[in-house]
């Protein structure tokens, strides 16, 4: 071929997926039974430049496409989930500061510049104990109280997903005014007056460190109140925006669980091929039965590709993407399910990874938006009754 007529080869390569896959594979069954942290996952995509894919061209990131950073967190899911849904939270901070947002310039590019020098993470701090997930409304118990140098926070959040390894907090807080701001403060993880409570002991996704925090007299400076309003301010709902995330969520957070039930089924399928019962004679993977079980997943699998796709492309209206994001996870489960079928005791030992894949599987409905929410907006789409 000609050279002008030659294409510039995909990025990232088949290879490089492949890599990734398999580096993070190696250690999942460790990561799964001990409940540790993947600080040397983590350190390897550093070191292969792909904590910064998504960060803006601008501060020395890739600028990376939503359908490459897909494909990278589908490799890593693939191997090892946690680690995964760490960089998938981490990803989707750095599209929303790519985006326009209220964030004053000087702390996007800390947090740019750090995450291409450092591989410095980031993630939100929303849940906590009194009121569960903000999705489900209400305001946050965590005070930022206003001084003359800076604020101070005290407050108390669960879930915060791979805090072992964050560099910097996103906490979502209300001011001490008598109309109180609402919004997100960026808060460095080494701040003093941080506590971990080292508390979580669940039954999927175990490496992620979704521990608890208590933030107790905690300083930032003043113009670290990254985007804030106040509580009863009329503010301008940026629908475009609002849509390209609940794009980009369900492209990588629901890519994860199609990885999972990937995972699975091709354990599956060397079982099936492998496994020869010596009064059949032959291995399981001939029988019509278990066929055409193997394609229910096939077609379940084709189903989540599809859609993944359709949101990788930003295709989705926002009520679409929620409905996405919820019938991916639950087809992710359903594979995983119909493989447990099929393989029977087999499938739930604990020296297989089918156990560990479904254990995993099953954290995808916890995930905003679930699966109620989605239907219900949806629902109310359709009959035209839909908040404003």
């Amino acid at each position: 071929m000609r050279q002008a007529e030659q294409s510039a080869a995909p990025w990232p390569p088949a290879s490089l997926l492949a890599d990734i896959r398999h580096r993070m594979a190696e250690t999942a069954q460790q990561y799964d039974q001990q409940g540790a942290f993947p600080y040397q996952n983590l350190s390897w995509l550093q070191q292969h430049k792909l904590l910064a894919l998504a960060t803006g061209q601008s501060y020395g990131g890739s600028g990376a496409s939503l359908e490459t950073l897909q494909q990278v967190i589908s490799a890593i899911a693939g191997g090892e989930p946690s680690t995964a849904l760490i960089t998938c939270m981490h990803y989707l901070y750095h599209l929303r500061l790519r985006q326009p947002n209220r964030w004053p310039t000087e702390l996007i590019r800390r947090v740019s510049e750090t995450a291409v020098s450092e591989g410095a993470l980031i993630n939100s701090l929303r849940v906590e104990p009194e009121m569960g997930s903000p999705a489900r409304g209400g305001l946050p118990q965590t005070i930022a109280r206003r001084t003359a140098t800076g604020w101070v926070l005290n407050g108390h959040k669960l879930y915060t997903t791979g805090i072992e390894g964050l560099h910097w907090l996103v906490v979502w807080a209300r001011s001490d005014d008598q109309v109180p701001l609402v919004g997100s403060w960026l808060v460095p993880k080494s701040a003093p007056g941080i506590s971990i409570i080292p508390s979580w002991d669940h039954i999927g996704m175990r490496g992620t460190g979704s521990h608890e925090v208590i933030f107790k007299n905690v300083t930032v400076p003043l113009n670290y109140a990254a985007d804030v309003t106040p509580v009863n301010a009329t503010t301008h709902t940026d629908t475009e925006s609002q849509t390209a995330f609940a794009n980009a969520n369900t492209a990588l957070l629901a890519a994860i669980y199609d990885a999972i039930a990937r995972a699975a089924a091709d354990w599956l399928t060397g079982w099936l091929q492998l496994r020869t019962p010596s009064g059949l004679g032959k291995p399981l993977a001939s029988l019509p039965r278990v066929q055409e079980q193997a394609g229910q997943i096939e077609s379940l699998l084709l189903i989540n590709s599809t859609l993944l796709n359709q949101a990788a492309a930003e295709a989705f209206s926002y009520s679409q993407a929620g409905l996405a994001k919820a019938t991916i996870t639950d087809n992710a489960i359903r594979v995983v399910d119909l493989a447990l079928q099929l393989s029977g005791n087999y499938g739930l030992t604990r020296s297989n990874p089918l156990e560990r894949h479904y254990r995993n599987v099953l954290c995808g409905r916890v995930h905003t938006p679930q699966r109620d929410s989605a239907w219900l907006y949806a629902g109310q789409q359709r009959l035209n009754t839909a908040p404003a």
